[in-house]
């Protein structure tokens, strides 16, 4: 029979983040949060399992004299990491873009 093509096939949206298991993803989150980690487990509401992750935090704050906008990054890396799937937005492989200086 056609089993690898059963395991394989894609027939709900859950079945895309299962293909992704033991693979690193990218996880957009609210409140201007970024994750690429390697998933490790999921549910149906998207809490998520993932390990050696780095995560990336955006802020966005308006100078009082200039009123310009001062945009921050900060970056961590945690060995593991539990992710509520409510504030989760997106879910993909990772971004592989080429940074031109």
């Amino acid at each position: 029979m056609a089993g690898t093509e059963e395991e394989s096939a894609v027939k709900e949206p859950l079945d895309l983040i299962r293909l992704s298991l033991d693979e690193r993803i990218y996880v957009k989150l609210r409140s201007d949060r970024e994750l690429r980690g390697k998933l490790h487990a999921y549910d149906q509401h998207l809490n998520m399992i993932l390990g050696d992750v780095e995560e990336i935090v955006t802020t966005v704050e308006i100078d009082d004299e200039t009123y310009e906008e001062i945009v921050r990054t900060t970056k961590r890396t945690v060995p593991f990491l539990f992710v509520r799937g409510d504030g989760v937005i997106l879910v993909s492989p990772p971004l592989r873009t080429a940074y031109i200086e």
